[in-house]
């Protein structure tokens, strides 16, 4: 049995519920909100469905109800807005995530912690400096989403299945990201290289530029926000991701957000490098190589989110 609590209803809580449940990766879902209506209904309305899913209970619940979570997700705080940043929320969710921590942690102290509610690197690092939970045990989903939106605009540009894409974006899940260009491959050929190495008859492979799909990367949340209010799908099918990558025991590398202790000359900060997931929750740091030029940029981003914190009341 596999129980996973989830703590915010809105669009992105209520979407990781259903995606769990059709995913099979649960067989316990409690669903806490300050709203509890809305949490009963988003409850009864997946709950519903269950007899074409694999079985599992669904229902809202409140901190009591978390007790024995193998896993806590939090999705709660203030929703970005058309045309603010993630960084503009942070004091609100900041203080809404001091508020939640004592009185989850104390009924699944043991559970490992998920902090999905933006900006989610500012509260990753709140999670870390106001709880007592064990640092493995706190993952922010980070640029998992960024890393995915990126594989997915590779995969668009040369017609190949996403699994053979690998790339990465780090830092901040926000501005300052950035995409190391010289880790990224399909199938082990050099991104830059593929116009030239992947050929099909017929089809000529345009050079990319990596500006545009840098930009395309980091902006895409602001787009999808833009255009219909919020974004939930992407993100939640990335954290059940790491839900299932924790559940399976199997360590899976993937760029979420952890508290960096020296790795790249970055120390004291939540940002994403490419991590070691599985039973345990974090297990280690994959310290990619990179270039001076990548890690000057980590280090802005991890400047930059130290620049928050430090006008903040964490």
């Amino acid at each position: 049995m596999n129980k996973i609590s989830i703590v915010g209803t809105g669009s992105v809580g209520s979407t990781i519920a259903y995606t769990l449940t059709v995913m099979g990766i649960a067989s316990d879902i409690v669903m806490i909100d300050i709203n509890n209506e809305k949490a009963l209904g988003e409850a009864l309305d997946i709950r519903q469905g269950t007899p074409f899913c694999g079985a599992c209970s669904i229902y809202a619940g409140d901190y009591r109800d978390a007790v024995n979570s193998d896993i806590v997700i939090i999705t709660s705080g203030i929703a970005r807005k058309p045309g603010q940043t993630r960084l503009e929320l942070a004091q609100t969710n900041v203080n809404i995530t001091k508020e939640i921590i004592p009185e989850i942690t104390n009924y699944a102290p043991n559970a490992i912690y998920i902090i999905v509610s933006n900006p989610v690197d500012i509260l990753t690092y709140t999670f870390h400096k106001f709880s007592k939970i064990p640092e493995n045990h706190i993952i922010g989903s980070g640029t998992i989403l960024d890393t995915a939106r990126l594989r997915a605009r590779l995969s668009e540009y040369y017609n190949i299945n996403q699994s053979n894409v690998h790339a990465y974006v780090f830092g901040e899940h926000g501005d300052s990201s950035f995409i190391p260009w010289s880790v990224a491959n399909i199938s082990n050929v050099p991104i830059t290289e593929c116009h030239k190495l992947i050929t099909t008859p017929g089809i000529s492979s345009p050079e990319l530029d990596l500006e545009e799909i840098e930009q395309y990367v980091r902006k895409s949340g602001g787009r999808v926000i833009a255009r219909k209010g919020a974004t939930f799908y992407a993100v939640s099918v990335s954290v059940c991701h790491i839900c299932k990558c924790i559940l399976s025991g199997i360590d899976t590398t993937m760029t979420v957000s952890t508290m960096m202790h020296g790795e790249y000359g970055i120390d004291d900060v939540c940002l994403s490098t490419v991590n070691m997931i599985g039973h345990n929750g974090v297990r280690g740091k994959v310290n990619v190589s990179l270039t001076d030029e990548e890690i000057k940029k980590l280090r802005h981003s991890a400047d930059t989110l130290k620049e928050v914190i430090n006008n903040l009341d964490i």
